[in-house]
Formats: structure tokens, C-alpha cells, sequence
């Protein structure tokens, strides 16, 4: 079993790097025309320049696994707001896509809570079609629409569950079938599990992105050595691995926030299942300090008897 680690968005050892700069509407509206493009311009050169920092500094530490920010272009989907924001910068997307070939990265977007699928309200789902070709259009000026994915939750129950689950299998027809291929969804903490989130990924031929601290928060009736064979097989015929999300609770009190590291005792039950499976995975810290959170745990994973480190963010457990 092989397991490559990766973490999310932002490199908190580097200074002054976040790929996600942004202005609020309001800040926007204030401006004229021309301060409008220039601003937007600038903080997305920033955004996109930060981006390569970040995809260097990941393979100076054997990084191969990475969530990109939603936030690289600012006020992107924003219906009063909306620009080009592709042919500006043609090269530096390019040259972002050509390095993640290069090196074989594997890519990710995380479109926010407010994508989903499952809303009564028409609107919503508009929304969030919206948000969805935003983030494929990112991987295409990259080149990377048929490398990375987009993880989303099935979203709300709205008092009935089973009425919002027919709504999702009826409003995702909406979203365009190319985007839906790069889709993936994700069992959440409150509402649905992963036995709930499986039976759509089966129905809609989804893979699932299995999200261990949310299964924990909120158990399926059936156990998790039952479950996750199932949650591998959504993966079958897919050029990568199956990618689980690890992250550990803030506290017993506030158990569904992200504690600033993973703790290597919580994930401990999972690590062994995995063993047991013998599945290779990719992991994806949702922990507050981010790399540096990627950078402490996995010298611990490595430090169990049996497992090997074979890379700079990859063990392997025999």
C-alpha cells in the first residue's frame, strides 16, 4: 500500500504566497472602468504568480498531490462582474499546466459549500452550474481538463432528504456532461454520509472523495471495512488513485473543526483498514496549518513499524 500526501491551496513556509488575493464587490464597485480591469488584473497575475511559487516549492519537498484555490481570478462568477480572464494571461495558465504534467501532479478544485445540487430554489442550481464552469475553465486554460478534478457535497436535505436527493439527480443534469466527468463528491459531517454519498456516486457513476473526519462526525449503519471497498470501486477505470481527505477535530467540544495538525492517533484506524485493503490512495490534509501540518505528519506515518518513506510526501506499508 502506498499512500502520497498532499494539503490544500496555500504554502505557509512561503512568505507572502497566497494564490488567492481578492477585492469584494463592493471594493469594485467603487472604481472606475479602468481601476476595475487594473485591479482585477493585478491580483490575478499575483494569484497565478504565487500559484507556480507554490507547484516549485511542492516538488522541492516531493509534493505531488495539491488542492488549487478556488480564488485565482476574483469576482470570476460574480453576474455583475464576470471578465476575461483567460486571454490576459494565456501563457502563465499554460505554463502552470505544463509544469503539473511535468511532474505529474495530481490536481484538484474544491468549488465552496454554496455549490450544490440539491436546492428547491432554481437559482441555486443556476449558481451553481456557474461556479462549476468556472472552475473547468481553469483547467482548461491550464490544460489540464482531462487531469484534474472538481470535489463537490451533495449539499442540504431542507428538512426532507429523500425529496433533496431526487432534486440532485434531476438539477445535476444541468451541469454539462464534460464537467460532470471531472466531478467527484465528498461524504460530509452533518448530513450526508458515506453509505448516503456511495449510492449517489453508484447512480450518477461518480467517484466519491472519502472524507475520514466526516464519516467519523457522521457514521454510516454500516462499517467503514464494508464501505470503503465500495468507495474504491467508484474509482475503477479512473486514472488516479482513490483520494481520501484526513484532517483530526479541534477539540471534543468542536469535533467537526479542523484542528491545526492531523492527529497521527485518530487517523491510526483508517491507516490500518487501508493496510488490510492493500488500496494505494492519495490523502489530502484539511488541517489549518496546511503544509507545514503535510510536512509533521508524515515523518510520523513513516516512524510506525513496517512503513517506508519512499519520497519527500509518500510512505509505503507493506
Amino acid at each position: 500500500m502506498k499512500i502520497r500526501f498532499g494539503y490544500v491551496s496555500t504554502a505557509l513556509s512561503l512568505w507572502e504566497a497566497s494564490p488567492s488575493r481578492t477585492m469584494t464587490f463592493a471594493r469594485y464597485k467603487l472604481l472606475g472602468e479602468n481601476e476595475r480591469r487594473e485591479r482585477l488584473l493585478a491580483l490575478t497575475a499575483e494569484n497565478l504568480r504565487n500559484t507556480l511559487r507554490i507547484l516549485y516549492y511542492n516538488i522541492a519537498h516531493g509534493i505531488e498531490v495539491y488542492r488549487l484555490s478556488s480564488s485565482i481570478v476574483p469576482l470570476a462568477t460574480h453576474p455583475e462582474a464576470e471578465w476575461d480572464y483567460a486571454t490576459p494571461f494565456r501563457e502563465q495558465w499554460l505554463e502552470i499546466g505544463t509544469f503539473v504534467k511535468k511532474y505529474r501532479l495530481r490536481v484538484s478544485f474544491h468549488p465552496n459549500q454554496y455549490t450544490l445540487f440539491t436546492s428547491p430554489r432554481k437559482e441555486i442550481t443556476v449558481n451553481a452550474v456557474r461556479d462549476m464552469e468556472y472552475h473547468y475553465k481553469m483547467l482548461e486554460c491550464m490544460g489540464l481538463e482531462e487531469w484534474g478534478t472538481l470535489n463537490i457535497h451533495v449539499g442540504g436535505a431542507y428538512g426532507d432528504k429523500e425529496s433533496a436527493l431526487g432534486r440532485f439527480h434531476e438539477n445535476i443534469k444541468q451541469l454539462p456532461g464534460h464537467i460532470k466527468a471531472a466531478t467527484t463528491l465528498e461524504n460530509d459531517d452533518k448530513t450526508y454520509t458515506t453509505e448516503e454519498t456511495l449510492a449517489v456516486c453508484v447512480r450518477e457513476n461518480v467517484p466519491l472523495a472519502f472524507d475520514y473526519h466526516h464519516h467519523v462526525a457522521n457514521p454510516s449503519e454500516r462499517p467503514l471495512e464494508e464501505l470503503l471497498p465500495k468507495v474504491f470501486s467508484t474509482w475503477a477505470g479512473r486514472l488516479q488513485v482513490p483520494k481520501i481527505h484526513v484532517s483530526s477535530p479541534k477539540t471534543e467540544k468542536a469535533f467537526r473543526s479542523h484542528a491545526d495538525y492531523v492527529d497521527l492517533e485518530f487517523i491510526m484506524p483508517l491507516l490500518k483498514l487501508l493496510r488490510e485493503i492493500g488500496q494505494d490512495v492519495d490523502f489530502m490534509i484539511e488541517a489549518k496549518t496546511k503544509d507545514l501540518a503535510l510536512l509533521r505528519l508524515v515523518p510520523e506515518v513513516a516512524a510506525i513499524r513496517g512503513v517506508k518513506r519512499i519520497g519527500g510526501a509518500a510512505i509505503e506499508w507493506k
